[in-house]
């Protein structure tokens, strides 16, 4: 069977799965057409012979999650109301913080940066980041526990407090009114 037949026999199921993700008929076909245009765009990274719809169901998934990120990030705001109100913080400690970060996780073992952002980054599940890496779940949690532990050492990281912006500025976000006086 053809690729392509391939995908168009699991359209049925991927359109359920969708529909159970999203709760709406029109999303899920938005879903699974996204879903197959990536699959057709990435087919040679599908290895035949193995789960083709577990494959689809993953990149459903993954777009689904996604799409509910950026959905997350997004606001109305017609007039213009909540906008004038926002300040942020600069974008130059931020860059500078993701550089850091590049060459912290060119330090770690191949295996735990490779489940790192498997789950960190890509936002799968311990279960597929296993199955992708041909490991056991628990292999992963430690892989990924112990590269955290590593990037905390790296990045000079005690505790959760030392992430994002510094007091000053943090002052400055929650009160930029007060903050100008």
């Amino acid at each position: 069977m053809s690729f392509r037949d391939e995908l168009l026999s699991t359209l049925p199921s991927l359109r359920a799965f969708a529909i159970s993700l999203s709760g709406k008929r029109d999303r899920a076909d938005d879903l699974v057409q996204e879903t197959l245009t990536k699959a057709w765009k990435h087919q040679d990274s599908f290895t035949p012979g193995t789960n083709l719809k577990a494959w689809l169901y993953a990149i459903l998934r993954n777009e689904f999650y996604s799409q509910m990120r950026k959905k997350g990030r997004e606001i109305e705001d017609v007039d213009g109301n909540f906008s004038s109100q926002l300040a942020v913080h600069a974008e130059q400690p931020g860059h500078l913080d993701l550089a850091d970060m590049r060459v912290a996780l060119t330090k770690l073992p191949p295996d735990q940066r490779e489940a790192l952002l498997l789950i960190g980054a890509s936002g799968l599940s311990y279960e597929e980041a296993a199955e992708i890496c041909g490991v056991a779940v628990g292999t992963i949690k430690s892989r990924v526990n112990r590269a955290r532990r590593k990037l905390g050492e790296l990045l000079h990281i005690d505790d959760e407090s030392e992430y994002g912006p510094d007091a000053q500025v943090e002052a400055v976000i929650r009160d930029p009114v007060s903050a100008r006086s």
